[in-house]
């Protein structure tokens, strides 16, 4: 029987424990009758037992246990207690893994753990008092290409190698001279990033097939996104972001709400080093861009701290396309006890940008501009009492969107009998071969400036109580509440709209032997739009084989099945067929075709795949089969078949189009990843992705159910999909075949990587119906593969010129291709940064 060294009486005999060369003598009783023992050897006993007791008491204790990656003990692990530059304690693990270590001493800690044939693991900083009890589990990294924990899977930090999902996880050092997160988003498979211009244009993120807003973000645990989905991408900053993972398939069961497709969680870093740590980086490049950043980090006691600051600009290639971005971040955290840490986080993100619009379809920039205000906040207190956690996390965001059109450009032609704008004589071509030649219309008549104001605003409560049964077996409650408000005003409409939504979560995951790791949990939300709805969501893990240094050792089987739930969007909300009919007073109509308003959008998926170490661990490959299907999704449907195939008198209605819930396909496919490590200062990383995607029903584009599909008269008997994609075609914007490469070099002083992606063809529409001079269709272009595939290819340099000043440089797009962008929309061409990073104090 043990006891801790507080409790009185006699224990069995302990050895002593090496404390780091300084040895810390644990007392030792033999446990006898009283009366064997003489009364004054007894009391001295007593006495020196009871002063140790004083001395332990304010001694802070540091408890865990050594793992390797799947979980299995690491006995004879030495752990080190360090802090600053002296080891404060240390000991040696157990045979099942466990250690114990004890310090007089009280401040901020680390633990540096080591064992044979593993990689040394440094933890997290932590604070630990002299009465404080700490609990810190090391996992150890069998030597291999990354070390890797992940939150986003199961909402509990676990070790890569037992997650069920397919997951990405970029490194802050991959972020630290980006001015953006595009680039690094495109270095993962199953992925499509679409930036909609140049810097500052719309970003948007195609995951597996699924909508660009399908996609649940968080930002420090707080959920970032718009209400119904939308998050702009092209606008993210890499500043004070410590890298993010992405989560690919539906996971509403720990996020709720728009975790259609993915979720990608962004983390802030936090400081460690007892004294501070100011960077500053400064560059510049072609296209009048320019670049500052400052960062300050620290910790002291109780307390650890970061802050950041920068602000990027750029004019862009194309006129009227100017751009910039101020983003300042901070993240606080102060130990109410060793084990109640509070942390405060703020993300504030300013930008403006030009907007030319679709530049090669008009041959001129439109006069516009779009201002977004972007805040994400969040306190978070946790507590850890032994096998039970809890934590409760209060977070806002504060999204605003200003679009304003100065004045109109292009020559004023009344086609319509209202004033209409036309751009330029230009000849549109396509990737699929086909052409057309004409004038397109860039502004319409009004008011001018013509402004559109969007806002997105979320209060949100999330309460999760996690408790290990076990260390093979975890349970998870969770309960989200959310207050989200939106708005859309503009000359032509003031809308708004309010949702209280609530979401309850019931999860479980372990092990079994250290070989099988599974993940059951579900869902119940109920959304103040459309109502309640379930998700459940399954995940297994089988460790065929457990790694090690030979060939072929090292094989995990992996499976999901999953089903994901999406909020509208507040545009399709304000604009679907229901609320466009009562607004217009046509209630009889809403009776007599049975119109609902906009339900839920619905995803379901299923993978499987395999993650083999080839050679020794520095040979890895990873490979998947995933099958979604997404249904109940938007469709827009035109006047014209509102008033064919419904029979609505849309002049009495005065509806120009609507939204409704009758779009469905699936999205199946290959995706494939290759990194290798020949030596440790060459990394080489690859991965190649095959996506069928299919449009099963759409109810506005299916030109032979309704025969009102579009046509441009110059391609006679070709039905195109002007805004939505055709029965039996591809969704818009996602490629059949995308991939990625990198190869990185690193020494102690330099460091250098070429980086690439590209992209098969995609379907895709100029979206110019009824926009030429003559009101008609000829600028529109068949779907099928409209959109360019391209390859785009980076350049990227580090030079640490002394212990604290570094100079790079970063080379964009070195092929100039300037078809990566949607069809339109021409990217930037070859652009070059060079700049310096200065380093001053730390320890």
């Amino acid at each position: 029987m043990e006891r801790d060294s507080q409790e009185t009486g006699f224990v069995v005999a302990q050895q002593p424990r090496s404390r780091g060369g300084n040895e810390e003598s644990t007392f030792m009783y033999a446990s006898a009758r009283p009366s064997a023992v003489p009364p004054v050897f007894r009391l001295v006993l007593l006495l020196a037992f009871s002063l140790f007791g004083a001395v332990s008491s304010h001694a802070v204790i540091v408890r865990g246990t050594v793992t390797d990656p799947l979980g299995a003990a690491v006995p004879g692990a030495r752990v080190q207690l360090i802090q600053g530059k002296n080891v404060a304690g240390s000991g040696l693990s157990a045979s099942d893994g466990s250690f114990e270590i004890r310090s007089t001493g009280s401040g901020r800690f680390l633990l540096l753990t080591s064992a044979a044939t593993f990689t040394p693991g440094i933890g997290q900083s932590f604070y630990g008092g002299r009465t404080d009890i700490v609990t810190r589990n090391v996992t150890l990294e069998i030597a291999s290409v990354t070390a890797q924990v992940t939150v986003t899977a199961t909402g509990i930090p676990t070790p890569i190698q037992q997650a069920s999902s397919a997951i990405n996880l970029i490194p802050f050092t991959a972020l630290q001279t980006r001015v953006g997160i595009v680039d690094d988003l495109r270095q993962s498979p199953g992925v499509n990033v679409v930036l909609s211009g140049q810097y500052g244009g719309v970003g948007s993120l195609f995951v597996r097939g699924g909508n660009s807003d399908a996609n649940k973000v968080m930002i420090d645990g707080v959920t970032s996104e718009d209400v119904g989905g939308r998050f702009d991408f092209g606008t993210v900053s890499s500043t004070a972001l410590d890298g993010f993972e992405l989560y690919r398939g539906p996971n509403s069961v720990l996020y709720g709400s728009d975790a259609g497709a993915s979720v990608v969680n962004f983390s802030t870093p936090r400081g460690a080093t007892l004294r501070p740590i100011l960077n500053y980086t400064g560059d510049a490049g072609n296209f009048h861009t320019w670049r500052n950043e400052v960062t300050v980090g620290g910790a002291h006691n109780r307390l650890d701290y970061y802050g950041a600051f920068s602000r990027f600009d750029s004019s862009n290639s194309l006129p009227m396309d100017r751009y910039h971005v101020s983003t300042s971040a901070a993240n606080i955290g102060y130990n109410i006890t060793a084990n109640t840490p509070l942390r405060f986080t703020i993300r504030n993100a300013v930008s403006a940008t030009g907007v030319p619009n679709a530049h090669d379809f008009f041959g001129i920039s439109a006069a516009g501009k779009q201002a977004d205000q972007d805040l994400y906040s969040g306190a978070t207190i946790e507590n850890r009492h032994r096998n039970w956690h809890n934590l409760v996390r209060y977070g806002i965001a504060r999204k605003r969107e200003q679009l304003v059109q100065f004045y109109p450009v292009g020559e004023n032609i009344p086609v319509f009998g209202f004033d209409t704008y036309f751009g330029n004589t230009v000849t549109i071509k396509g990737a699929n071969g086909y052409s057309a030649t004409g004038r397109a219309a860039i502004n319409y008549g009004g008011i001018y400036p013509a402004a559109n104001d969007l806002s997105s605003l979320r209060d949100e409560l999330y309460f999760q109580s996690d408790y290990t049964f076990s260390p093979h077996f975890i349970g998870l409650f969770g309960f989200r509440y959310e207050d989200e408000r939106g708005s859309s005003n503009s000359s032509f409409s003031n809308d708004k709209t309010k949702r209280t939504n609530y979401q309850y979560t019931l999860q479980f995951q372990g092990d079994i032997l250290n070989r099988v790791f599974y993940s059951l949990g579900g869902a119940i939300e109920r959304n103040d739009l459309f109502g309640t709805a379930g998700t459940p969501r399954f995940g297994l893990a089988w460790i065929a084989v457990r790694p090690g240094s030979g060939f072929m050792q090292g094989t995990k089987v992996r499976a999901n099945a999953a089903t994901g739930v999406q909020e509208p969007s507040l545009s399709a909300e304000f604009n679907s067929l229901y609320t466009q009919l009562v607004e217009a007073g046509a209630t009889d109509l809403i009776t007599a075709y049975n119109v609902r308003p906009v339900q839920a959008l619905r995803s379901r998926t299923y993978d499987i795949g395999v993650d083999q170490n080839i050679y020794g661990q520095k040979l890895i490959l990873k490979a998947g089969y995933f099958h979604n299907q997404f249904s109940h999704q938007l469709d827009y449907v035109d006047s014209g078949t509102l008033k064919t195939v419904f029979g609505i008198d849309t002049t009495k209605a005065q509806l120009f189009g609507a939204l409704l819930n009758t779009l469905a396909y699936r999205a199946e496919g290959f995706e494939g990843e290759l990194q290798y490590a020949p030596v440790p200062r060459i990394l080489l990383r690859g991965g190649y992705t095959y996506l069928d995607s299919l449009v099963e029903q759409s109810f506005s584009t299916d030109a032979a159910a309704n025969g009102t599909a579009t046509e441009n008269p110059n391609l006679p008997g070709i039905p195109i999909g002007s805004s939505y994609p055709l029965v039996g075609q591809r969704p818009f914007r996602r490629p059949p075949q995308t991939g990625f490469f990198a190869a990185q070099y690193t020494t102690t002083k330099f460091s250098a990587a070429l980086k690439g992606a590209f992209s098969s063809r995609a379907d895709d529409s100029t979206f110019l119906s009824y926009s030429d001079v003559n009101g008609d269709n000829t600028l529109l272009l068949p779907n099928r593969n409209l959109d360019y595939g391209y390859a785009k290819l980076d350049a990227y340099g580090t030079y640490a010129a002394t212990h604290r000043v570094s100079v790079f440089a970063e080379l964009n797009n070195l092929l100039s291709q300037q078809h990566i962008g949607p069809i339109g929309y021409p990217s930037l061409p070859f652009t070059f940064r060079t700049g310096l990073k200065v380093r001053v104090g730390g320890d």
